[in-house]
């Protein structure tokens, strides 16, 4: 009679039990199998990738159980027997299921578009639901696999709950079941965290080494990090002297000899180019789609022309691999730092940016936006810090061409944009203008009978980007202050940033095109640079004189020796130089890596260049924590 109690008291918690282990183990043959087209994995990586994977879920389950176990073991044994009881049963079973099936279609989903177990981007869109439930729903048959899932889902209710030995596993008391939820969850919680599977030199075997819930609840928790908690740190006056001495150029004078200030006077001699200037950041455009980078689909034949007409930047690194990272690094000049993206942290108002030093010069600045600009918030952020924010709102429904879920097609963003600079001309006021794009996100929509090829696809939504820029410009050519205007393009950050590596070099790599024919010349820069380093260079073009605090550094200005940039994940911080990367993550050691032929492999470690990058990253955090990045000083 004991042992049947026990079965009945705890056969559901044995059941989601093995359905939880049988789902799981089953998603990351998926994706074991989705990574396996991009990156061989070997016997190796395979067995790690599964053996650390169930050790993953087991620490998943038991905190899965703990309402589950309790509910069960407080409940009266006698509501058993009540024909409610087992009605109510089969639909938490059923919708116990339900629930991870769509998880692991979730993940698969995830993967497929950021090649990741979940982290803090999908933490991130549980907040914009309506703008990534309508992603999904625009890129894929929704309601089909919604379906699918429904009926997978009765199918593993029914098949598992015929299964004999699951009955033969409740035989356990209350006291060893609850004992046991205690030890298991000590033993999760003093022996695991987030990054403990991270012990391979492959990136996907260690994505696979973990549990998809787990990593979700992991990343909630660790969405933004405190450097000098997390990270190795230096000696505050060295790493001062570093940073201050790298910024040191032939046209700037520090204003303090505090090691923190890094306020510097820039004086050139001359006349001010006072040019409108029109900034293009151009959604998930890597360097690999132009022809001026080996592509051979002809993507971009606008691209690769202003390219040959104008300044073309060989050598240019994205900071991060979100859309707010490179917005982060084009308007503030700064390093990326740790966690989040400074455009969502709080305490983001009347920073240093670039728009501050065109409104000192006179002139108008403005962000204009496709999408919702509350995304992210992108509109508070720019608002907060000189700009005048314009997004998909301001359009009328005859203005608009297109319109997905992200935003409305880039033709309609230009046009919008081309009416704005109208009326900033037409009060004798220069302009600055931040453009972001959007059609080159899935769901890869845009209007028909632009380019030869249908929608749908990363490759034609490149090409309907281009397509779009060639357009912009043609347009903008008609107008009285074209010839007297700045072209600046560059893409946010890469289409994607997964690779073999935690931060592998060549997925960071994007195009940067100054173009303006009429004031400067066509040539190629080949320096290594970072996205932190456009607003100073483009100052610099500008021949512009005024008051520094940015961190980036005008490449022209700077004498040729050692080059940098930054490229991050929200915890992986890499420093670059030509020949070697130095990652630093959360109560690690710092790694060195030297790149040849654009692939990384670990190397002796380089003192000095660790030194380096701790110096810029332990420098970058503390300025914007303790207020040193505000416009006042």
């Amino acid at each position: 009679m004991k042992q049947n109690s026990s079965v009945s008291r705890y056969r559901f918690a044995i059941w989601l039990s093995f359905l939880f282990i049988v789902t799981n183990t089953l998603s990351r043959i998926v994706l074991t199998v989705m990574a396996s087209e991009k990156n061989s994995l070997s016997f190796i990586d395979l067995g790690y990738s599964f053996i650390s994977g169930i050790i993953y879920d087991l620490a998943t389950l038991s905190y899965v159980l703990i309402p589950v176990l309790l509910w069960l073991t407080l409940i009266p044994l006698s509501w058993r027997k009540n024909n409610i009881w087992k009605v109510s049963g089969w639909i938490f079973s059923i919708m116990a299921a339900y629930s991870l099936v769509i998880l692991a279609v979730s993940e698969w989903v995830f993967w497929d578009e950021f090649e990741s177990r979940f982290n803090f981007i999908a933490v991130d869109y549980l907040v914009y639901t309506n703008e990534v439930i309508g992603n999904i729903r625009q890129s894929y048959p929704l309601l089909t696999w919604l379906s699918l899932c429904a009926l997978t889902s009765l199918v593993l209710a029914v098949l598992i709950n015929r299964l004999p030995f699951l009955i033969r596993w409740g035989h356990i008391s209350r006291k060893h079941m609850l004992s046991g939820l205690i030890i298991a969850q000590l033993l999760v919680n003093l022996g695991l965290s987030g990054q403990a599977k991270d012990l391979r030199e492959n990136r996907y075997a260690n994505e696979l080494a973990g549990s998809g819930l787990y990593s979700l609840f992991y990343a909630f928790n660790n969405n933004e990090l405190n450097y000098r908690h997390f990270y190795q740190t230096e000696d505050d006056s060295s790493a001062n002297a570093i940073v201050r001495e790298q910024l040191s150029t032939p046209d700037a004078h520090f204003t303090s000899t505090s090691g923190t200030d890094i306020w510097r006077d820039i004086k050139h001699s001359g006349a001010e180019r006072r040019l409108n200037v029109v900034l293009i950041s151009v959604e998930s455009l890597s360097a690999d789609y132009l022809g001026k980078f080996g592509n051979s689909k002809s993507l971009t034949p606008n691209l690769d022309q202003l390219a040959d007409t104008g300044m073309l930047f060989t050598r240019l690194y994205a900071t991060g691999n979100r859309t707010v990272r490179g917005l982060e690094a084009l308007s503030l000049a700064v390093p990326p730092t740790p966690g989040q993206s400074i455009v969502r942290r709080p305490d983001n108002e009347s920073l240093f940016s670039l728009a501050s030093v065109f409104n000192s010069k006179g002139y108008s600045s403005s962000f204009l936006y496709g999408g919702y600009g509350t995304f992210d918030n992108m509109n508070y952020f720019f608002a907060s810090n000189g700009y005048n924010v314009k997004d998909r709102l301001k359009l009328k429904s005859d203005q608009i061409t297109h319109e997905n879920v992200w935003g409305v097609a880039d033709e309609d963003l230009y046009g919008m944009a081309l009416r704005d600079f109208d009326q900033s001309s037409q009060k004798g006021k220069p302009f600055f203008a931040h453009i972001m794009t959007t059609s080159n996100h899935r769901p890869y929509t845009f209007p028909e009978n632009r380019i030869d090829m249908p929608t749908g696809s990363r490759a034609a939504a490149v090409k309907y980007t281009d397509w779009a820029i060639g357009n912009f410009i043609k347009q903008a050519s008609k107008h009285s202050w074209y010839n007297d205007t700045v072209f600046v393009i560059v893409a946010d950050h890469c289409s994607s940033s997964a690779g073999k590596t935690d931060l592998p070099v060549e997925r960071y790599h994007i195009p940067l095109i100054v173009w303006s024919p009429a004031h400067l010349p066509a040539q190629k820069v080949d320096r290594l640079m970072s996205q932190a380093d456009i607003a100073p260079t483009l100052l610099g073009l500008l021949n512009f004189s005024y008051k520094s605090n940015f961190m980036g550094a005008d490449v022209f200005a700077t004498p040729k020796g050692p080059e940098r940039a930054f490229i991050a994940t929200y915890q992986g911080l890499g420093y670059l130089t030509p020949d070697r990367l130095v990652i630093l993550r959360p109560r690690k050691e710092p790694e060195v890596q030297m790149l040849e032929n654009a692939f990384a492999k670990t190397a002796k470690s380089n003192a000095e260049l660790v030194k380096e990058a701790i110096a810029w990253y332990q420098f970058s955090s503390d300025a914007y924590s303790q207020g040193r990045m505000k416009l006042v000083h």
